[in-house]
């Protein structure tokens, strides 16, 4: 297990103050303004407040999306989405659903929505640069009409997360041009990389298993409980 020692605060600055942590904050968009300019007009123009039919495709072509959410105490949650490409069902041009299937049942997102239904995402393809961006409003449905028609391995999702869409827009691909996500040249040794077994056990929070029973455990519920 590959071990890290966190650095001790900077000196003259008290551990976990971020006011002392950090110098030169910028406190308004004014600031911000000056130093990065204007938004260009492009990066204005391509939002819409519904989903075009390339936006459609681009979803159903989808396997994967981030879906982001805060509470009302401003808490906030992002958790990865994913299952065969087109599991996010599109009704019409501002109301999509995402299927939620089983999981940790800490509802992190699940709640915030209750208290703030203002939701993001960001819709991934393998391969494409490019993302997109839908933000809106959720609800949680359990209309059986839309589950029924969202079934996994013969398997039905228990509800789903219904959206209004109100913001569409293209994200450019910048980010995954400079890290080469999609290229697996540049994929890390996974060798360095904590398992989960391993970030788990380093929480020192009740994980008395050894490594290899908290990997078992993970890998027998990837093997059973999937959907």
């Amino acid at each position: 297990m590959i071990a890290y020692t966190l650095p001790n605060a900077l000196p003259g600055r008290e551990s976990g103050r971020a006011d002392r942590m950090f110098r030169s904050v910028i406190s308004t968009e004014r600031e911000l303004r000056d130093l990065m300019g204007e938004a260009n007009e492009g990066s204005l123009r391509k939002e819409t407040t519904y989903l075009t039919a390339e936006c459609m495709q681009f979803i159903e072509r989808s396997p994967f999306m981030l879906l982001a959410t805060s509470g009302k105490d401003g808490r906030c949650d992002v958790a990865p989405k994913g299952d065969p490409a087109g599991f996010v069902h599109v009704l019409d041009e501002t109301h999509l659903v995402i299927p939620d299937r089983p999981g940790n049942k800490r509802f992190d997102g699940l709640r915030n929505i209750f208290e703030n239904p203002h939701i993001g995402l960001i819709f991934l393809v393998p391969g494409r640069h490019e993302t997109l961006r839908v933000n809106g409003k959720a609800f949680i449905t359990q209309d059986p009409e839309v589950l029924d028609a969202m079934p996994v391995r013969g398997k039905r999702p228990w509800f789903g997360i219904g959206v209004e869409v109100q913001e569409c827009y293209l994200h450019c691909g910048k980010a995954f041009i400079r890290s080469e996500l999609w290229e697996p040249g540049s994929w890390p040794d996974l060798a360095t990389v904590p398992t989960g077994a391993q970030l788990l056990k380093g929480t020192r929070r009740g994980f008395d298993a050894s490594e290899e029973e908290i990997a078992a455990g993970l890998q027998e519920s990837y093997r059973t409980r999937l959907y």
